[in-house]
């Protein structure tokens, strides 16, 4: 009896833990991005990747490092530009930002795959430094199982983090009322306190990545 009262507690504690990891990207680093002007629907796609599912490596620092194709539904009345950030809630030291890009016309329903690291898109929009203090999309490069292979930027200065482990990446689009006219090359923090009182709606697409040993 005792012992199956603890496997019990012991499923109900691993199912909890799960859900909490199951949830698409970290709620704590939405909360300054969270303030929508109205309640309007934004919907956010890649022909990569299914929601949820693994990014292929061609998108990754194992492969190309390609930027992944993206589209989009047709943006709210009112909408002056899209700003478009990828970030990784799971790594070692906090949320590692990949790709920051902003004042995406707002006619644009799409992005193709592979743009260049370069301050500015030739079809609009501007692009930031991602938190490795380059332009441009870094694609997913969590931890290798090896702590000797362990050379992800991610995973600087934090050894203690589990090694191996399945990262989320989460896109989040946001629809403006404005255009946030910030230089090229300026931080997620930056944009994401310029855009916060300015959201339309916004969508998120997240996948996952991890990297063999």
């Amino acid at each position: 009896m005792a012992n199956s009262l603890t496997r019990r507690r012991l499923l109900e504690w691993t199912s909890v833990v799960l859900a909490g990891w199951l949830v698409a990207c970290d709620q704590g680093s939405r909360s300054a991005d969270n303030r929508t002007k109205r309640s309007q629907t934004l919907d956010l796609s890649s022909p990569a990747f299914e929601p949820e599912a693994f990014i292929p490596v061609e998108f990754t620092c194992d492969g190309a490092d390609h930027s992944p194709a993206l589209s989009w539904s047709a943006p709210p009345e009112g909408t002056q530009s899209f700003t478009l950030i990828l970030d990784d809630p799971d790594a070692p030291n906090g949320t590692f930002t990949h790709w920051v890009l902003y004042d995406l016309p707002p006619d644009s329903q799409s992005l193709p795959t592979a743009i260049p690291a370069q301050p500015f898109l030739t079809t609009g929009g501007v692009q930031g430094k991602n938190d490795f203090g380059q332009y441009g999309y870094r694609g997913p490069c969590p931890p290798r199982s090896s702590s000797l292979e362990n050379t992800s930027e991610e995973n600087q200065g934090n050894q203690a983090n589990p090694t191996n482990s399945t990262h989320r990446y989460c896109f989040r689009l946001y629809a403006l009322d404005t255009v946030l006219d910030l230089p090229p090359g300026v931080t997620s923090t930056e944009v994401r306190t310029a855009l916060k009182d300015h959201i339309l709606a916004e969508a998120e697409l997240m996948g996952r990545y991890k990297r063999q040993s």
